[in-house]
Order: C-alpha cells, then structure tokens, then sequence
C-alpha cells in the first residue's frame, strides 16, 4: 500500500518501523525532484530574461531577495505547522494536528494578502532599496509589481506543501510544485518573446505557474488519509501560534536573512563593482541561483529526514532519530563532494550560459568556484539545522539557521569589500560558510548526546 493511501494509525506504524535508508530514500526522492525542479525553472528563468539585456537579468536577481522573503514567510508557516503535525502524528494526537493544518494554511494566505498590498503601495522606493541602480529600476520594477500579487498563493502553496511532506505524502506535494514548474518554463518564452512582454512576461509565467501549482495542492491535501484544510478547524490561538513560531521561525530566519543577505550582497557588488557594476549585480544574481540549483538536492533529501525524525521523536523512538541523521550526512557528504568538483571544474560555461557577457561570466566565474570549496560542509549544516528545528529545539535551531547568511554573511559583507573590493564580495559566502560549520558541531552535538542517553 502507498503511504499516501494509508489512514493516520498506519503511517505512525510504518514510519516507526520500517528500515531507516528504506524510509528516508521512500520521503527524500519525490522533495528532491521537487527542490531540483523548483529551482531548474528558477534557473531557466534567469536564462531566458538573460536574452533580454544585462539590466533584465540584474533585475530578477534583484527582486529575487523578495521572493526569498515570501519564501522565507510560506516555509515559517508550513514547516511550523508541518513540524507540530508530524509530532502529533507520532503521538497520534490526529485532532490537534487537524487544527494546525488549518492553522498555518489561513495564516500563511491572509499574511500574503497584506505583504503584497504593503508592496505594491510602496513599489518604487522598495525597488531601490532592495538595490537598483537607475538604469535597473524600471525593470525591477515591472518584475517586482507582477510578482507580488502572486505573494498569498506563493505561501499557502509553501503550506500545503510542507504539511504533506510532514505527513508523509512527498509524492503528493511533489505533483504540485512539478505542475507549477513545468508550466513555467512552457510560458516563459511565449510571455517574454511571443508577446513581447519582455520581464513582466517572466514575472507573469512565474504567478500563473504558482497559481496552479496552489490549485493542485489544494485538491491533494483533500485526498486519501491526509489531513484536511477546513476553515472551521482554524485556530488563530496563542497555543497553535506559539507551535508555528518555534517551528518556523528557524526556517524565518534562514530564509528571511538570505533575502536580507541578497540585498545588501548586489549593494555591495553595485558599489565595488567600478564600471562593472551592472554586470557585478547580474553575476553575483545567476551565481546565487546556480548555487540554490546545487543546494536543493541537499535540501530536499533533508525534508526527507525530516517526516522520519519528526515522527520517530514523537513516537519517543530516539535510537531511529540519531539513525537516520547519521545516515542522512554520510549520504549527503559524498555528493556534494561530486557535485563541488564537477562545479568548481565548469564554472565559467555554467556562469556563460545565463548571460554572454565576458565581464558577467569573469566575475562569476571566481564566485562560484570560490562556493564550491566548501559546499560539501553544507551537508552537516543543513541536516543538524534540520534536527534541531523538527524536534523542536527553536532556540538552538535559529542561531544555526541564521548563522550562514546572518550573523557571519552581514557583517562580512561589510567587511570583506572594504578590504579586498569586489573580491570580498565574491568569497563573503565562502567565509561565512566556514565560521557557520564551526558553530554548528557543538550545537548539534550536545542534541544527539542527549538522545543517545
């Protein structure tokens, strides 16, 4: 039997029991083609405002802090909400995880509404704060204004998706982000080119693509022995809330200041990027989408842990949950060692095919080789992150989260630059990688002791 098919009861006992690399493999495999997918159209975007001119292609990277932010919000939602229910799952507490369910489904849409009508009234001076330079301006913000009405359905999307990953039904949530994927990349060059939208036609394909992928979601969560999404189990309490906030805020904080750390990264890659500034923006912008390409598979196979550990710690099966990250950073250690190789060896060609500008591709060819040295490190970072917050170590679990792209990137991104120009721009991340590893060992470790004791 599928265990999108299987009743509440018959899922605790399948995910408390069966073989732990069975299990993780049967949750990683369907949110890892849907984090590959997600970012491959992201990607495919990129490359095709890239045909556009160089301000076009400056200006997805800019507005991309936005998206991260609407990102950051829906995952603050889904994967609160998501964490509380598959601990609940494990303890078989079924009514209080059906009430999260709607929880964080209304809360995350009707936070939507307000952050795009916010947007939407503070369009231009939000455009240049998030980094234009003038010439950039009046395509982020005809990307930008498309973009934010899509904002609601972008973070319930975000919940639904996560609720049923958390359930154990990844290949349901995999359906619907595929769905809005593919039908992204098919509209991307009828907008941008056949109707001759230029960049408000990526926007566009990107909202009518997430619109869908809402709508699919929204059946699948009606299906099988899911838990369902009924206005009358919506509980905006201080109980159900307080659950989201120490759920979420690690992936708030993760998110939130890696759209922080995108706009204050093409300040300073427009500020030390000389006559190149342009080209500096629009490099650091495809190299950070490469490199999200590259991160979702890890990310993905994490949310595959992430139901196991969930359920298995409410289940009081502790010795499943130190097994199964184990397994989780063995695995994901090898591949990200491939996949760094392969990266740092065909940087320029990767960098080349978003944008044909020699200055583009030289600035970001550096930038990303400079990622590839330490990306394998991800591999402990993002699995004890991923720990820390499902078993509902909020505190721990933010510092971690906010660590690579906060605590050490903005303050780097500051420092660096003054000392070494735009090369301090370019290895800001590299840095702020390896201070972020050192942190996260003893913060981890002193978790998995307590669990194995």
């Amino acid at each position: 039997m599928k265990i999108s098919d299987m009743s509440a009861e018959e899922k605790v006992r399948y995910m408390t029991t069966a073989p732990i690399p069975q299990l993780v493999s049967q949750m990683a495999v369907p949110t890892i083609i849907s984090m590959l997918v997600t970012s491959f159209y992201n990607m495919v975007d990129t490359m095709f405002v890239g045909r556009i001119n160089t301000q076009s292609t400056a200006a997805v990277g800019v507005v991309f802090s936005v998206m991260a932010l609407i990102q950051a919000v829906g995952f603050f939602f889904g994967h609160g909400s998501g964490n509380y229910i598959s601990r609940q799952l494990g303890a078989k507490k079924f009514e209080e995880a059906k009430k999260m369910a709607a929880t964080g489904f209304f809360s995350a849409f009707i936070t939507g509404i307000v952050m795009a009508a916010a947007g939407l009234i503070f369009l231009r001076p939000l455009s240049i704060f998030l980094g234009s330079t003038k010439t950039i301006l009046p395509y982020t913000m005809s990307y930008l204004r498309i973009i934010l009405l899509g904002a609601p359905f972008m973070m319930a999307s975000l919940v639904i998706n996560n609720q049923l990953r958390f359930q154990g039904c990844a290949s349901f949530a995999m359906v619907g982000i595929v769905t809005g994927a593919v039908l992204n990349i098919v509209l991307d060059p009828i907008l941008i080119f056949a109707c001759r939208m230029g960049v408000a036609g990526a926007a566009l394909a990107t909202v009518i693509s997430q619109i869908v992928s809402f709508c699919v979601l929204l059946k699948a969560s009606l299906s099988g022995g899911n838990f369902r999404i009924s206005i009358k189990n919506f509980t905006p309490n201080w109980y159900y809330l307080s659950n989201i906030f120490r759920g979420g805020v690690p992936s708030l904080c993760r998110q939130g200041l890696g759209s922080v750390a995108t706009i204050c990264l093409n300040t300073a890659a427009g500020n030390y990027g000389g006559a190149c500034a342009d080209a500096a923006i629009a490099a650091m912008g495809i190299v950070s989408r490469i490199t999200m390409f590259a991160n979702s598979a890890l990310i993905g196979f994490g949310q595959g842990f992430q139901p196991v550990c969930g359920t298995n710690y409410g289940a009081k099966k502790y010795n499943r949950v130190r097994e199964a990250f184990a397994f989780c950073v063995k695995t994901a250690v090898g591949v990200l060692v491939v996949i760094s190789v392969i990266g740092f060896a065909s940087a320029g060609p990767l960098v080349h095919l978003f944008r044909e500008d020699a200055d583009v591709v030289r600035i970001g060819k550096l930038a990303l080789r400079l990622q590839c040295v330490v990306f394998p490190l991800n591999a402990w970072i993002v699995m004890s992150n991923m720990l820390l917050q499902t078993i509902g170590e909020a505190l721990k679990a933010s510092i971690q989260a906010a660590a690579r792209q906060g605590l050490f990137f903005l303050p780097l991104i500051f420092i660096l630059p003054c000392l070494f120009g735009l090369l301090g721009v370019q290895m800001c991340q590299t840095v702020s990688d390896l201070f972020t590893m050192m942190l996260s060992v003893p913060l981890s470790l002193s978790v998995l002791k307590r669990l194995k004791e």
